[in-house]
């Protein structure tokens, strides 16, 4: 696959899997910090699929072609969101018996 973006996914898949059973505290966690980072992989390669099969049609600018590129790219956006919430939130539950209250 030639999309630099879903490389770069990858890259950061194959870094944060293996640290969310660090993080994870328990079967649950690990499931959902790994399960995110999956999700945005999955959406990626949707949203590769979407661009590819619109760009097979024509050269031509359409929008209606426009907007489904536009859709594919928010659905990506809202997977890294949803993902780097769920991290967040779990590393705030680890540090949280560290810091002073």
């Amino acid at each position: 696959m030639n999309e630099p973006a879903f490389r770069q996914e990858a890259y950061l898949c194959i870094v944060m899997i293996p640290l969310a059973f660090f993080i994870g505290q328990s079967w649950v966690e690990i499931a959902l910090l790994t399960g995110s980072v999956m999700i945005v992989l999955i959406v990626e390669l949707l949203n590769t699929g979407l661009e590819s099969a619109i760009d097979r049609i024509g050269p031509q600018w359409h929008d209606l072609s426009k907007r489904c590129k536009d859709l594919g790219s928010a659905a990506v956006l809202l997977s890294i969101v949803l993902s780097l919430g769920i991290w967040l939130a779990a590393l705030a539950e680890l540090v949280r018996p560290y810091l002073p209250l």
